[in-house]
């Protein structure tokens, strides 16, 4: 349907409704709960569709009280509104700003990324414009005028629309049907206006005495531009803000941005600081009432969403209430469609909202990196569609960071001490429960092996376990004998004759509360039905209720692990692995001792985060100390426990610090899975923000993971500074050779690219849909 509305036929004739409800909501009487433009443009659809029906729309305020000036939409927005109702297309169309810049101005340099296309105009206009349709189409518009209660209105009405938006009054009254969340985050925010048009989207950063300041601004009129000025609620209190009054705000602004402004003041209307906030809800609908707008959810206004999400709402609302025969499905169907669409916008507001919370962070980038990094900000802009609207820009910073002419940054290369990795492209660590008695088979050498000759820099093993009882499953693999050592030994020599210049490490573990359990097919940390062996922690907490409570380790027992972790490193050594990691996350023996919701201990090795820290530095030297000098050293970290109490961001910054101080060579940022009862906020690439803190706040080189699929997001992460490697697992077990496709998909065959010579036929990108192409000319049985 794609937010197009289709009318059926029997269009235009009287309603057969017997009451509320009936005839799939298309009865004679409509409520609409606000007039913003969501609800306003609901109410035109839904009468110009049936003209029968009655319909009102309540708004509290005065017909030109609004917040905010300026209203940006997308063309795919407008082009749903020209499918729908020509008359407000065409309404609108005539009275839009468009333009394609983005301006980026950070330390007095500013950059310019073009392509981009904009359109808005007033949002004063805009509702001036939904005025008028309601008006000509017989739509009741009570303005200074409380609606009735939500109840009174469900009893008396056949559909109510409730678009009253964020701080919506159905919603609070109805929220146990609802389900309501609203987060209210961490900067505050004023809208303000100027009177005259910025010649871009203009973004500019005042780096104050009191902290950072940012200004969003953008053209809506010929003469006016709206201007927003954010900042964290910490240096929004420091710069005094909290004791000015509207107009002492308003003046303070331009005068901190008064290069943006060319000198000139600002205005405002009615306009307060204020903390965004997110609005999600379990339901959209209950009974006959349907929430639209901000009121069933909201997006940062950075990615410019909230007015195009309800104007889409409505679109959409109105299409399923024709094409459903009740109004129960006609709702459900609204919901159905646009939830995904809704979350998946969220997700990248969320992402923009973020990055602008932690600005601060990329200051200290190269002006062009640093534009490059915001304007990729939400995940949904990435490096390949940037250089579609703009190959010019791309370049540059591709110049700048150091990218040979036409060299993907994926395929640049990355030193650890002396391992030199020749692309960014890491296999990340994947338990495939295929040891016995922990001794890696043929499956291992295949596994490892196909995805060596995949062309990644570098291939990691799972996590091998330090001792019998370290291991997870009975099917995990270990270094904890010597004819383990032998077998790895065997897959070592394979991957450095085959793949020449990849390198493959180790990454090294024990399960701790987290073992004797059965194999991931057979039902993932499910106690074996036999064959258990006691587990130890650094607590007596069972993982899940069902799960074996582990025995609290005392100080022998400690020693002896951490000798069992320094032989295994000593073998790994002898194996010939080019790369270890330590296993600190995901709630194993190591990670158990990082998160205060896993150790409880009140000796040297519980408390506070030394404390906590103390075994798992301990493990470390004694590992680093074993480890061959000139090999580098990594550590998985855990860096949110995705639980209330659990590790926190500031925390895992500290926890990067420390294992960096004691010689850790990067840090692989993973996160959650230490407790079961995680909340974690899945998306794309969703743990590379905590990767890029660490990275940006610490210097410290670090590892991305999580969610990251094309080759696109690889290139768009390390040109914008936010990880120096990616490491993916799912896309190289859908396709080991995912790195020498994603050179042939970008075109690229140079270095950082190693087509294992029988494979180097299959190296241009095969021609589809072409019968006549040249078919390379193989020897087949040799």
């Amino acid at each position: 349907m794609a937010g197009a509305v289709t009318v059926p036929r029997g269009h235009g004739e009287p309603s057969a409704a017997d009451g509320p409800g009936a005839d799939g909501g298309r009865g004679p009487r409509v409520a609409v709960v606000g007039g913003g433009p969501g609800g306003l443009y609901a109410a035109a659809l839904l009468k110009r569709l049936r003209p029968e029906r009655e319909i009102t729309v309540w708004e509290r305020n005065a017909p030109d009280d609004t917040f905010g000036f300026g209203v940006v939409l997308s063309d795919e927005t407008l082009g749903g509104i020209e499918h729908a109702d020509p008359v407000v297309h065409e309404a609108l169309r005539s009275e839009f700003v468009r333009w394609d810049d983005i301006d980026i101005v950070h330390r007095g340099v500013r950059h310019t990324s073009g392509g981009h296309g904009f359109a808005a105009l007033g949002r004063r206009r805009l509702l001036e414009i939904l005025h008028e349709r309601c008006r000509g189409l017989g739509v009741q518009l009570r303005f200074r005028t409380e609606a009735p209660p939500a109840a009174e209105l469900a009893a008396t009405h056949d559909l109510v629309v409730a678009a009253d938006g964020v701080h919506s009054l159905t919603r609070r009254a109805y929220a146990e049907a609802f389900g309501p969340s609203v987060e209210e985050h961490r900067c505050r925010y004023i809208w303000l206006a100027a009177d005259f048009a910025f010649e871009a989207f203009r973004f500019e950063i005042a780096e104050t005495e009191h902290g950072v300041m940012q200004l969003h601004g953008y053209p809506y009129a010929a003469d006016a531009s709206t201007v927003i000025v954010e900042m964290r609620e910490e240096v929004w209190r420091a710069a005094g803000f909290a004791e000015l009054d509207e107009a002492e705000s308003v003046e303070r602004c331009a005068k901190i941005f008064a290069d943006a402004l060319g000198g000139r003041p600002l205005r405002s209307h009615r306009s307060a600081w204020t903390n965004f906030r997110t609005v999600v809800n379990d339901r959209w609908s209950h009974g006959n009432l349907v929430l639209l707008g901000d009121a069933a959810h909201t997006a940062h206004f950075s990615i410019g969403s909230g007015t195009k999400l309800a104007v889409e709402d409505a679109l959409a609302l109105a299409a399923c209430l024709e094409e459903q025969p009740s109004l129960g499905e006609a709702l459900a169907a609204y919901e159905a469609e646009r939830r995904p669409v809704v979350a998946s916008t969220q997700r990248a507001a969320r992402a923009s909202l973020e990055w602008f919370e932690d600005m601060g962070l990329h200051l200290a980038q190269p002006p062009r990196q640093f534009a490059f990094n915001l304007l990729t900000r939400s995940r949904r802009v990435t490096h390949d569609n940037l250089r579609l609207r703009d190959a010019r820009f791309v370049a540059r910073v591709e110049r700048e960071f150091g990218c040979p002419p036409d060299t993907p940054p994926m395929f640049t290369p990355f030193r650890l001490r002396d391992l030199r990795l020749r692309n960014r492209v890491v296999v990340s660590p994947m338990d495939l429960y295929s040891a016995t008695d922990g001794l890696p088979g043929d499956f291992h050498l295949v596994h490892l092996g196909a995805r060596a000759l995949g062309g990644a820099g570098l291939v990691m093993t799972e996590m091998v376990c330090v001792s019998p009882e370290g291991r997870i499953t009975p099917g995990c693999a270990g270094l904890y004998t010597p004819g383990q050592a032998e077998s790895w030994r065997r897959i070592t020599d394979f991957v450095h004759r085959a793949a020449p210049g990849t390198a493959i490490g180790l990454q090294l573990g024990h399960s701790g509360r987290k073992g004797s359990t059965k194999l991931m097919w057979e039902g993932i940390d499910e106690p074996l039905d036999e064959g258990n062996w006691p587990v130890v922690a650094a607590s007596p907490i069972p993982y899940r209720p069902d799960s074996q409570t582990p025995r609290e380790l005392v100080r022998s027992q400690l020693t002896d692990i951490r000798e069992q972790f320094a032989a295994a490193a000593r073998r790994a050594a002898r194996c010939g692995f080019d790369l270890l990691e330590l296993h600190c996350a995901h709630g194993y023996l190591l990670s158990g001792f990082l998160s205060p919701l896993t150790n409880r201990r009140t000796d040297a090795y519980g408390g506070s985060l030394a404390g906590r820290l103390r075994f798992p530095l301990e493990v470390f030297d004694a590992v680093r100390a074993i480890w061959p000098q000139e090999r580098p050293m990594t550590v998985r970290i855990s860096a949110t426990d995705w639980a209330e109490g659990g590790t926190t961001a500031d925390e895992a910054v500290g926890i990067a610090r420390a294992f960096a101080a004691h010689g850790a060579d990067a840090i692989d940022v993973s996160t959650g899975q230490v407790v079961a009862d995680e909340h974690p906020r899945y998306g794309r690439s969703y743990q590379t923000p905590f990767a890029d803190r660490i990275r940006n706040e610490t210097g410290i080189p670090v590892i991305a993971v999580g969610a990251i699929s094309s080759w696109d997001d690889v290139n768009s992460l390390i040109l914008a500074g936010r990880t120096d490697l990616c490491a993916l697992a799912r896309p190289h077990l859908y396709d080991p050779h995912w790195t020498l496709h994603a050179a042939a998909e970008q075109g690229y065959a140079g270095p950082g690219v190693v087509w294992p010579e029988p494979y180097r036929a299959g190296s241009r990108r095969p021609q589809t849909g072409r019968t006549d192409a040249p078919k390379p000319r193989l020897r087949l049985g040799d």
